[in-house]
């Protein structure tokens, strides 16, 4: 839980911005304010969007906006009538339409998306800076905004990616390239490796929440980053047994077991790291594959050779993306045994979360076949209709098509705007949980 006084490591006030005069109401109007409590947080946590000051009945709309850190802008507009009272709360009052309608409380920053197709809303640098959401008030139905269209209020908040004193620490030891999160105090802290998918690269923003509810995570890199490879070639297991030598030996952190969390190709890796390194006793499994796919899996003596991807079975969607699901082989095909990932070698416990309108994979199939080679007591899945590919912390709006590097064409990832949402919502809090009992009680939350 963040303190009232909870401030961002760089912010300097928490002060609500003053409107320019030109935004102002007109001398004899009533005042009318929206706020967001609390104006700053993390951006797993909720908030709560409030105006006042408004007719009864008043028919607004409610605007929420940001831009990344590329200044692309994202945003989402809802629609509402004011209470008797001449208030509006998207926590009790439902969006008659606009980017969503019904009663979501957080709508405004489950519904973003991108003003150029094709955008992920994802954050890079989550140390130095916050998102800053910009929510605005205008009168009546706004469908499309211009600059005569002046907000009868606005306000803006953050949203950080790592609470208060939560270090990030580089990490270049050895061959191991990767960023490493600690909460503040002496721990030791359970330790996580956090890893991504096929587009490579180091992504943090998980590490950060994750280190933010008391946990150790390496937001570990294993292609495309720094001197690393440029392309996967290979899946060199080594490598990420280095890496969980790397976390334990840090003195914050608490072994001798470790969990990892992988979304995508890098559910693929955690599922085989669980496999074959005994120190990994929970891993969280998103959306990901048993087999190995594309690339060979290598480690010491051993190699599991890869099932060839399908490429011929591309399509192409009307909006120009490709869609990718029937380029996985079939693995209940007998040639494809040879290339599973012993799961039955697993010690330690798994968590699969599965998006059922995954268009990346079939993920609820590859869940159940491991599954079904696991004793029973050791894993679990967490199924949600509706749900796409890239199940995130919540709050985060849904991405169905976006641009990764390597593609030639934007990927096709799948989800329904709402079911997504509550997806995201619940498998956070089972994630957390399930991370805190396989590991241990964590102190440093915030």
């Amino acid at each position: 839980m963040i303190p009232k006084a909870w401030k961002s490591p760089t912010s300097s006030t928490n002060s609500l911005p003053t409107l320019p005069p030109s935004l102002c109401p007109a001398p004899g109007c009533p005042m009318v304010e929206v706020t967001v409590t609390p104006r700053s947080s993390l951006a797993d946590r909720p908030v709560r969007v409030h105006v006042r000051g408004l007719a009864p009945s008043e028919l607004i709309t409610l605007r929420a906006w940001l831009r990344d850190e590329q200044g692309e802008r994202f945003q989402a507009r809802a629609f509402f009538r004011a209470d008797a009272m001449g208030e509006v709360d998207p926590g009790y009052h439902p969006a008659l339409g606009g980017s969503y309608s019904g009663l979501y409380p957080m709508g405004l920053l489950w519904f973003l998306q991108p003003d150029t197709p094709f955008r992920r809303l994802l954050k890079r640098d989550v140390t130095g800076s916050p998102f800053r959401i910009h929510v605005e008030v205008f009168h009546g139905v706004l469908l499309v905004d211009g600059p005569q269209d002046r907000p009868l209020a606005s306000c803006e908040a953050e949203r950080w990616f790592v609470g208060a004193g939560v270090q990030r620490v580089p990490i270049r030891e050895g061959r191991v390239r990767g960023a490493l999160f600690l909460p503040p105090g002496p721990g030791p802290f359970p330790g996580v490796v956090d890893l991504f998918g096929g587009a490579g690269g180091l992504i943090e923003f998980r590490a950060g929440l994750l280190a933010s509810r008391g946990f150790a995570v390496l937001a570990l890199a294993f292609f495309a980053y720094e001197d690393l490879p440029r392309t996967m070639a290979q899946l060199d297991l080594e490598y990420f047994e280095e890496a969980t030598a790397v976390l334990l030996q840090h003195p914050k952190v608490r072994g001798p077991g470790l969990g990892v969390i992988g979304v995508s190709k890098g559910a693929e890796v955690a599922l085989a790291m669980a496999s074959f390194l005994p120190l990994v006793v929970a891993t969280v499994w998103i959306n990901g594959t048993a087999f190995l796919h594309g690339n060979p899996l290598v480690y010491r003596d051993l190699c599991i050779p890869a099932i060839p991807y399908g490429v011929e079975r591309l399509l192409i969607t009307e909006m120009g993306a490709l869609d990718n699901s029937a380029v996985f082989n079939d693995p209940r095909h007998p040639m494809s045994r040879s290339s599973a990932i012993p799961v039955e070698r697993i010690k330690g416990k798994v968590l699969f979360v599965v998006g059922e309108a995954d268009r990346s994979l079939n993920s609820k199939l590859f869940a159940r076949l491991a599954m079904a080679r696991m004793p029973p007591e050791q894993g679990r899945i967490l199924s949600y209709p509706g749900a796409g590919h890239l199940i995130e912390p919540p709050c985060s709006p849904l991405c169905s098509i976006s641009c990764i590097r390597g593609s030639p064409r934007p990927l096709l990832w799948g989800g329904e705007a709402k079911a997504h949402a509550r997806a995201q919502e619940h498998s956070w809090k089972e994630i957390i949980r399930f991370l805190e009992r396989e590991l241990g009680c964590v102190s440093g939350k915030l």
